[in-house]
């Protein structure tokens, strides 16, 4: 299938093809029935891939008409590098695509794309028990042995 999928940024016409990747992955991360995200954060999330002022980017993988997947992306500045850094935030595969180099093309497209911003640097997290993503992360880069910490409010 990898050789029939292609990507490219999202569109303003591809919401409602969106929706039920962004839909699916914030389930399988536990963000849905009453956790669920507010429909105001997925519609800012969604006007924040069409506004040139904001860092945040977003693009689908595509084969027939459907999108079968999407990766969100931003970019930003650090303390120990003058180019930006490359944040890969979202990563969904659709699970009838899983295991056919949709996520793979996916990554590789955010390289390209962090290239072209002149980024060094691409990273991203994951939970420690998506074990079938981290098969896929172990052959595309590598862990950086941090631990995230975080605290909410």
């Amino acid at each position: 299938m990898s050789d029939d999928i292609s990507i490219r940024f999202v569109q303003r016409g591809d919401f409602d093809r969106w929706l039920p990747l962004w839909d699916g992955y914030n389930a399988f991360y536990g963000r849905s029935g009453a956790t669920a995200l507010a429909r105001e954060i997925t519609d800012m999330t969604w006007s924040r891939f069409f506004d040139a002022y904001e860092p945040v980017h977003a693009l689908v993988a595509e084969a027939d008409g459907e999108l079968l997947g999407l990766a969100h992306y931003l970019f930003h500045r650090s303390t120990t590098a003058i180019e930006p850094v490359c944040y890969l935030q979202d990563l969904f595969t659709a699970q009838a695509a899983r295991g056919k180099g949709v996520g793979r093309a996916l990554i590789k497209a955010i390289y390209e794309q962090a290239q072209r911003a002149g980024a060094h640097r691409v990273y991203w997290q994951t939970h420690e028990t998506n074990l079938t993503a981290r098969q896929l992360y172990d052959r595309v880069a590598e862990r950086s042995g941090f631990i995230v910490y975080r605290k909410l409010f």
